[in-house]
């Protein structure tokens, strides 16, 4: 049994490969873009469940046959003259039924259940992974997180619940009225007009369960967003005691999911209630229509037998249809409140011709760049900028003058609206993203990392890294005293010792130097340090400038910081000013030029810049 679990396990491939293509926006195609790499095991499942509703309702025939049979049959001759037809009925369920079911099982339980929605995820975070910078500062991780989740499951129960449960039901009742039609056409009568007073009854409350289990999903998306933000932030939460209002943040959002779940239960409670009506006349009328025709010798007593078997059956599975197209409706409308977001265009794609960039001296030039982050102004109108090969400048203005929006232009976090930048000749917008910022190494004012190992951490500049080059990389970034003293909750040390979400167990100039290694590993030909050194003491500074002279060296580096003294040794300082470049020259140029950098120098207290 366990060859035939793992041979069905293999069947469908849970990790597809991934094609970068924005899913549709509508429903149907929604659910088909993910389900028709899968689209043979789903008809087997299909044609496996519309074959056992088959076979269990052709066993209420032979019911009503035995039923027939023993009332007028020799009981000396019995076993001699059905003996056929006996062997069959136990062909039927000791063999066949057991076999095509257990066919059905494996199939749904084996090779649907865990590896469809994991197919699903997949993809789905593929394409998170490629959605723009842009997205992600306008969402919470964890509503985002939640929605990759929750819409896989929705995708696999709304396709189950169609191809298995809706088959299923489908079949076997046209089977049954097959059968019923087979003894008396009168008999299909309640059934049929059973079915129309349960469409109504569907009809009447189906759509308003959609509505609210849409409501619903999305209350439990903001739900889950507003106490995933809290733990994310939980220093500061702490910070500035607001650990009540952070209580009434989330309570707030629960009580709205509970404001959703009120409603569906009374629609629940008042469709059980107009069901069981419903079911209590049918068993009535079919009852009654069947001693009926039996008075008048139209059917035999076992057709009776069917007739209320059938009804018997068809009552337990109103309150399972019930229960299961409730919760497909509810699965619906998870799928449609993750597919707008889902489904959202990226808004920077790589070209389908996109090719390798390649650097080979790592010139860079800001050509006519018009770019106003989707407002008609602000930011840049027309900004020409050219940086010589292994030439190092330093970006100064104030806040707002748009030093991190030209380094998010140059890693094409955005794309520009007009104009164009170039390394070494080749235009950004036409290489693929992955080639351009591998070119590119980066460290930020607020370097966040990884909720892995040290080791981890510093690799990711050079997943191929040996320790060695990994010590020496911590080394380099004055990080590998403090290294040998880490140990984790699980009493992992050193570099295996995980630092916790976005490195929240490090302090911040740990978390710093543990960036600057990884940019010593990467290696990168093009460096942006934008307050790289910001969250460090005077005395680390100092030990690690040395460093950074020797990981700039032969490097075409842009640096951002306001400590003016940091920056002042480049090659260039570019003064900007409301997205314009006002001055750009030495710092002893500038200085002498008494315009805005020299405004800004002397404006500085113990070498930080104040704010205007």
């Amino acid at each position: 049994m366990k060859r035939l679990f793992v041979f069905f396990e293999g069947l469908m491939d849970p990790f597809p490969d991934y094609t970068a293509k924005q899913p549709p926006d509508k429903f149907l195609g929604f659910v088909w873009f993910y389900t028709r790499p899968h689209w043979v095991w789903m008809l087997l499942l299909a044609v496996l469940t519309a074959l056992i509703s088959i076979l269990e309702v052709s066993l209420f025939g032979y019911l009503g046959n035995l039923v027939d049979w023993l009332s007028s049959a020799d009981r000396n001759t019995f076993l001699a003259d059905e003996r056929g037809k006996l062997i069959w009925i136990g062909f039927l369920i000791l063999i066949l039924l057991p076999f095509v079911g257990l066919m059905q099982s494996v199939v749904v339980h084996q090779t649907v259940i865990g590896n469809y929605p994991m197919a699903i995820r997949w993809l789905m975070h593929r394409h998170m992974l490629g959605q723009s910078y842009a997205f992600f500062q306008d969402e919470f991780a964890g509503r985002v997180s939640t929605k990759v989740m929750q819409t896989a499951l929705g995708v696999r129960e709304a396709v189950m619940k169609v191809l298995d449960v809706l088959v299923y039901v489908l079949v076997y009742f046209l089977a049954a009225l097959f059968l019923l039609a087979s003894f008396d056409t009168w008999l299909i009568v309640p059934f049929l007009l059973w079915v129309v007073g349960y469409v109504l009854l569907m009809r009447l409350f189906l759509p308003k369960l959609e509505t609210i289990s849409r409501l619903q999903a999305d209350a439990r998306s903001d739900m889950t967003g507003r106490v995933v933000d809290s733990y994310t932030n939980i220093m500061t939460v702490k910070l500035f005691a607001h650990s009540g209002r952070e209580a009434q943040y989330a309570r707030e959002s629960m009580q709205g999911f509970l404001g959703t779940v009120h409603p569906q239960m009374q629609l629940v409670t008042e469709l059980n209630f107009f069901l069981s009506l419903l079911n209590g006349l049918l068993l009535f009328s079919v009852g009654a229509t069947s001693v009926g025709l039996w008075l008048g010798s139209s059917i035999s007593v076992g057709a009776v037998a069917v007739g209320v078997g059938l009804v018997l059956r068809l009552q337990g599975m109103s309150q399972w249809i019930m229960w299961e197209l409730s919760n497909l409706f509810e699965s619906i409308g998870v799928v449609f409140d993750g597919m707008e977001m889902l489904s959202r265009k990226t808004e920077v794609q790589d070209k389908p011709d996109a090719t390798e960039l390649l650097v080979s001296r790592g010139e860079i030039s800001f050509e006519k760049v018009r770019f106003h982050y989707g407002k008609e102004a602000g930011a840049f109108e027309s900004l020409d900028l050219r940086i010589k090969p292994g030439e190092k400048i330093g970006l100064v203005g104030r806040s707002g003058a748009g030093k991190t929006t030209l380094t998010n232009l140059l890693l094409r976090l955005y794309d520009v609206e007009s104009g164009c930048i170039r390394i070494d000749g080749q235009d950004i917008s036409v290489v693929t993203q992955e080639s351009l910022r591998q070119q590119i190494g980066v460290v930020t004012q607020d370097s966040a990392l990884l909720h892995r190992s040290v080791f981890d951490n510093i690799a990711y500049g050079n997943p191929d890294a040996t320790q060695q080059a990994v010590d020496q990389a911590a080394m380099r970034a004055n990080a590998s005293e403090f290294i040998g003293d880490l140990v984790d909750a699980k009493g992992r040390l050193g570099y295996q010792a995980q630092v916790g979400e976005r490195g929240v167990k490090l302090s911040g100039g740990q978390r710093q130097r543990i960036a600057i290694a990884r940019m010593f590993l990467k290696n990168a030909p093009v460096l942006v340090l934008d307050e790289a050194t910001s969250a460090l003491d005077s005395e680390v500074e100092a030990a690690i400038q040395e460093n950074l002279a020797s990981l700039m060296d032969g490097k075409t580096v842009i640096a951002i910081a306001h400590r003016l003294s940091t920056i002042a040794m480049m090659d260039r300082l570019i003064v900007l000013d409301q997205g314009r470049i006002v001055e750009q020259g030495t710092h002893d140029q500038l200085i002498n030029n008494g315009a805005l950098y020299a405004q800004l120098w002397r404006r500085q207290s113990g070498g930080f810049l104040a704010e205007p």
